[in-house]
């Protein structure tokens, strides 16, 4: 089973690199199973199902206009139908659609995009440190439930300075402060395990480069999307890495896919 992460930066601009992606992973004989997007930046009912479904997948979303979103877009055949279907952080009010969680099986997996926190004196940073606590709360429930289970997506954190391209220029920053780090510690210590970091990896590996000041190309990026496994899960897992590829598109998202794969019974 191929499980992938992608914050694709409006689903209505990059379906087609979405299927693209998709089908090269088919060609190259390595198929994603479940991809987890996330920033959709559309409403339900401009979610592209009939396409998705078209390309052999069911999908699980929860949208809303210009802003946020998340979906689970899963492999017909190649995995069940989705249960437990879950929309946002039971019990914590949020307009944000950023959380959408459904069970595969005995799988189950978490798409997420994290607040990014602007900046650390700013109330979006306060949002997001509650935010952040309102998951844990919720994931520590989540694990108790299911013993296989996969948190995927886009954490606006780059958990360590290995992380981030040039740790030095990135101090009191937003995506890196030692709040953020320790809300990112928080999720490990309820036992779950940062899959790319369970092998070796190439020195200055990143998930997310800024368009401007020609980012991609210089390589200045940070590592902030990931894929995170319970210990069920990361016992069976083989590989995880980031296919830097999509980025070098015409017109990318500002991200690329993380992919993880596990080998279930």
């Amino acid at each position: 089973m191929r499980i992938a992460s992608w914050n694709v930066n409006s689903l209505k601009v990059r379906l087609p690199q979405v299927l693209q992606w998709l089908s090269a992973q088919d060609a190259a004989g390595t198929p994603v199973d479940a991809l987890c997007l996330q920033e959709l930046k559309l409403p339900d009912d401009k979610y592209p199902l009939a396409e998705l479904e078209a390309a052999g997948f069911h999908s699980v979303f929860t949208g809303q206009k210009t802003y946020n979103g998340v979906a689970i877009v899963a492999r017909d055949g190649a995995m069940p139908a989705a249960a437990d279907v879950v929309r946002n952080i039971p019990g914590y009010e949020d307009a944000q659609q950023r959380v959408i969680a459904a069970t595969y099986g005995d799988v189950r997996l978490i798409s997420a995009y994290f607040p990014n926190g602007q900046s650390l004196d700013s109330d979006k940073f306060v949002y997001k440190l509650d935010w952040l606590q309102a998951m844990t709360r919720w994931l520590r429930e989540e694990m108790a439930r299911y013993p296989k289970l996969a948190l995927l997506g886009d954490f606006n954190i780059a958990p360590e300075d290995r992380d981030v391209h040039d740790p030095a220029k990135w101090v009191g920053q937003n995506l890196v402060s030692p709040q953020e780090r320790d809300a990112f510690k928080a999720l490990i210590d309820l036992g779950l395990i940062d899959s790319f970091r369970m092998f070796d990896q190439p020195e200055k590996m990143f998930s997310w480069w800024d368009y401007r000041m020609m980012g991609f190309r210089r390589n200045a990026g940070l590592r902030i999307d990931h894929i995170l496994l319970s210990a069920e899960l990361a016992k069976r897992c083989s590989t995880c890495g980031i296919d830097k590829e999509p980025r070098r598109w015409e017109q990318p998202s500002d991200h690329t896919p993380v992919v993880a794969t596990l080998a279930l019974d």
